[in-house]
């Protein structure tokens, strides 16, 4: 199986500790300053929004849901150095009365199992611990 092209997003200074990142379709976000999402907020919002998608494709097929959030938090630690630990991720759904919604309903835990263990890359990179290189161009 041949891996998937890469992906690459590019941060540009804005001001101090504040930054935009852009894809390359030209999608771009603050990173950081005020009133913006912090990086680690982004790295939350990647392992929900990634495993949301997942779950929302498998779900949805049966019945639109009445409410649809997905919360995820983790704790900071600075022993052995800075890192999350205690990540979780809740899910709250509700799909209407009836037999569409009552499929939908079955499909949650399948879902959120199936995104946990197969589908969710955002996820599945932080569990497995994919190395990060570093390099510096200087220009």
């Amino acid at each position: 199986m041949t891996d998937a092209p890469g992906i690459t997003v590019t941060l540009s200074r804005r001001d101090l500790m504040a930054y935009t990142a852009t894809n390359g379709r030209g999608a771009s976000i603050e990173v950081g300053g005020e009133g913006n999402f912090s990086p680690v907020e982004l790295l939350l919002a990647a392992i929900g929004g990634c495993t949301a998608v997942d779950v929302d494709v498998m779900t949805s097929r049966r019945a639109e849901p009445e409410a649809f959030e997905v919360e995820v938090s983790g704790t900071k630690s600075t022993e052995g150095g800075n890192h999350l630990t205690d990540l979780e991720v809740t899910f709250r759904l509700r799909f209407p009365e009836g037999a569409d919604g009552d499929q939908a309903r079955e499909r949650i835990e399948p879902a959120v199992k199936a995104s946990h263990e197969r589908d969710c890359t955002v996820s599945r990179t932080v569990e497995l611990g994919t190395p990060v290189a570093f390099s510096v161009e200087e220009g």
